[in-house]
Order: structure tokens, then sequence, then C-alpha cells
């Protein structure tokens, strides 16, 4: 099943996953792994006011927030994408973004960085999460580790929901205590 995009014009934050996984496919909704994080990760940084569970996953658009991925085709894992299906969705991505218009584009996952901003020959990208000097058509940049529990360079909640609060801070929608203060009108 083909996941839909979670669209509003002008978000705050386009949130950009790679590829959907196996779950998601299955049940056509973003993140919707039993014990993936990504929704807690939100209310837990101020991004949402309450947890949402992958089912209610239209409901960003509610808070002013908007859902893609890089790839459409659901794969067991996203090593299973081509380099062209790469290529052409970060130049789809880019479309969706000049579209959209949001202030800020959240890569979700290091590993999608390189693909949606090359690096320039003999310029090095800058590693890690956090903000990035590029823009995407216009959009701020920040990059937030996948949420997944596989992740075993940020294993743990915690060391994930403090990039989702840098986050929350750059695109500012949360307090400087994380305590978050969602707002669609944050533009």
């Amino acid at each position: 099943m083909k996941l839909r995009d979670v669209v509003t014009d002008r978000p705050a934050i386009l949130f950009v996953g790679i590829n959907p996984g196996e779950m998601s496919g299955k049940l056509g909704h973003h993140f919707a792994r039993p014990g993936n994080p990504f929704w807690k990760l939100l209310h837990a940084a101020g991004i949402t006011p309450i947890v949402l569970r992958p089912d209610e996953d239209y409901r960003l658009a509610e808070f002013g927030y908007a859902l893609t991925n890089v790839c459409p085709r659901t794969t067991k894992t996203a090593a299973d994408l081509t380099r062209a299906e790469l290529a052409r969705g970060a130049k789809q991505l880019r479309a969706k973004v000049r579209k959209l218009e949001p202030d800020v584009v959240a890569l979700v996952g290091i590993t999608i960085y390189p693909i949606v901003v090359p690096p320039e020959r003999g310029v090095k990208p800058t590693p890690g999460p956090g903000p990035k000097p590029e823009l995407v058509e216009g959009a701020r940049l920040f990059v937030v580790p996948n949420p997944s529990g596989l992740n075993a360079s940020f294993p743990t909640f915690e060391s994930k929901l403090v990039w989702f609060r840098q986050l929350a801070l750059f695109a500012g929608v949360a307090t400087e205590s994380g305590a978050g203060k969602p707002s669609a009108t944050s533009k």
C-alpha cells in the first residue's frame, strides 16, 4: 500500500523519511512499526501537543506540519532502494518543497542528508544530526536521527530526543525547556 503524504500549506516543518518500511506499507501509515518512537519523540520534544498514533499521521497537518518520504516504495530496509530511485526521489522531494514552502525540512535519518543534498566537489558535508548550512529550495535544513530501535548510533530514546528538541527550537515551535508550544502559525 502506498503511503499518502501528509500535506499542509507552508508547514513549519516538513518531515522527510527515506522510505516506508514493511509495517508502514502494510498498514498505510508512517512510522507504524510498534516500538518506533517517532510519534513519542515529537510529543516529548514539544513538537506535537499529544502523542499521535501512526493511524493519526494525517493529524500532523492540524499542527502545521507535513510528512513525506524520499522514495515511496516499501522495502524491508532502505538498503534495498536503488541509486536511481534515490536520485529520482530527491528530485521529486525538491519539487514538493517548492510547492509546500516549509520553513524547515527535517530529514529523519542521517543517511538521507547526502541523498537530498549531494556534496559538492571538494566540499565536505557537515556530518551527524543537527542544523545544516544548505537550504533545500529556500527551506532551512535540519537532520534528526532515524528513530528506529535498530539505530546503533543513537540507541536510546533520550539520545534521539535531544535532537528532536533541537529541531523544535530550530523551527521555533518549542520553548527553551523543550516543554514545547507547537503552533501551526509559527511561520
